[in-house]
């Protein structure tokens, strides 16, 4: 089943910090700069030519990013791609300042003085509508938006397109999938949750609603039509709804659920108490050190709700680099941003972290390939998975979802009420936020 819906992802994350304000003293300058696409052309790796006819700058730009990539126990990538950015542009005497900011989190926090925030920053693409509302992104044009399109699949183009613009330099594909330990299960086991019940623990984070509503998704319950109508609204009540209800009820009372929250996942499969977890890239590498060889990755599995195997869908999209408009040199930040973002850096990305890259060349190299977690993410992406929506009322979404899941732990839903209760939340995700 292969559903496509224009949007994106969130996550819980850590609090951004920013260490200082770059760019200096920034201008308030909204609009699309002739000279950002000129001089963007030079940071694919590709020409020299432009760098050398730069205009001379010296400035320091600060940048965000998550606080992995900023690490040396993965080689300090931010920082590498950043001085050799750098070095590839002799008229500019750039110096820079970074900030740790977790991609789920920039929306919260570049919105807060965006004046004063980066200049260029990680950021998850559902939080692509908060930016721009918050007039904290530029739109990009020129041969910066033809790179982007020239060198993705449609599906991430369209995570980080809103009305015909392009906000981002698109460099992984966000999703969430199977992880399990092929000691416990074969490659048939995990097509199907309620197999992997019967055979060993499994940990799912219900009260994360970035991962909850993946049961509800599987059973024809809908986010805004086809996820691009805001006026649409939330459909997870009537029978539907009901049936799903119904099935995390006897979910939570299996003896081989567990709630995965507070790293519970991973150090269960680490310890071998846990014999499969739901998660995306980011804890390949934890993984992969504990299990070695014994680890497994797979698409996301089916569950029997209402009687009748239903395929689960997990959110999906993108993550991006972003340019704040209020930089002093936009022509830099747009480089820079198009540099971070290209095929030489989502190359030694994947090398550092196991980000999975979109870059359609990459993908087609026989390293890339020919890798489990590549064709996990991938396959999920492509077939099992919906784009998350990020029209405006998707905001409200995120808190009754997580409610809802804590109220399935807690028995305070059961089958006797599982009707009212689901029209209630039903309701609750279809009132606004402010309300």
């Amino acid at each position: 089943m292969k559903l496509r819906k224009y949007a994106a992802i969130a996550l819980a994350g850590a609090m951004c910090m920013s260490l200082l304000a770059g760019c200096g003293d920034k201008k308030d300058d909204t609009s699309k700069d002739s000279t950002t696409a000129s001089n963007a052309e030079a940071t694919s790796g590709e020409s020299t030519d432009a760098s050398a006819e730069e205009e001379n700058i010296k400035a320091t730009i600060t940048v965000w990013g998550p606080a992995e990539d900023q690490s040396p126990d993965y080689g300090e990538w931010l920082q590498g791609r950043c001085e050799a950015f750098n070095k590839e542009h002799p008229n500019w005497d750039l110096s820079f300042e970074y900030g740790t900011c977790s991609e789920a989190d920039a929306g919260k926090t570049v919105t807060q003085d965006v004046s004063a925030s980066a200049d260029v920053y990680m950021f998850a693409d559902d939080q692509l509508q908060t930016l721009i509302d918050a007039n904290a992104i530029s739109e990009l044009g020129g041969s910066t938006a033809d790179y982007v399109k020239s060198t993705n699949s449609q599906a991430v183009v369209d995570s980080i397109t809103v009305d015909g613009g392009i906000y981002g330099v698109p460099f992984t594909t966000n999703t969430w999938f199977l992880y399990y330990n092929k000691k416990v299960y074969s490659d048939s086991d995990v097509k199907s949750l309620d197999t992997m019940l019967e055979k060993g623990k499994v940990a799912f984070p219900l009260t994360n609603s970035w991962y909850d509503a993946a049961f509800y998704l599987a059973n024809g319950c809908t986010l805004f039509g086809d996820g691009t109508d805001n006026d649409a609204g939330i459909n997870f009540g009537g029978d539907n709804g009901k049936a799903v209800t119904d099935y995390l009820v006897d979910l939570v009372a299996n003896k081989n659920f567990v709630n995965d929250e507070s790293g519970v996942g991973i150090s269960g499969m680490t310890d071998g108490s846990i014999a499969a977890m739901f998660s995306g890239s980011w804890d390949y590498k934890a993984l992969h050190d504990a299990l070695g060889d014994d680890l497994g990755i797979a698409a996301m599995p089916t569950a029997k709700i209402g009687g009748s195997d239903k395929q689960l869908l997990s959110f999906a999209g993108s993550k991006a680099i972003g340019v704040n408009p209020n930089c002093e040199y936009p022509q830099v930040a747009v480089a820079l941003a198009l540099y971070l973002g290209n095929e030489e850096s989502q190359q030694s990305h994947y090398e550092a972290r196991s980000i999975v890259p979109c870059n359609t060349n990459l993908l087609e190299s026989d390293t890339v390939k020919n890798d489990a977690l590549v064709t996990a993410q991938n396959d999920t992406f492509n077939n099992t998975s919906m784009i998350q929506p990020f029209v405006p009322k998707m905001s409200n979404f995120w808190t009754p979802a997580e409610n809802f899941g804590k109220a399935l732990l807690n028995g305070e839903v059961t089958h006797d009420n599982a009707a009212e209760q689901t029209e209630a939340f039903n309701t609750s995700l279809n009132t606004d936020v402010a309300e």
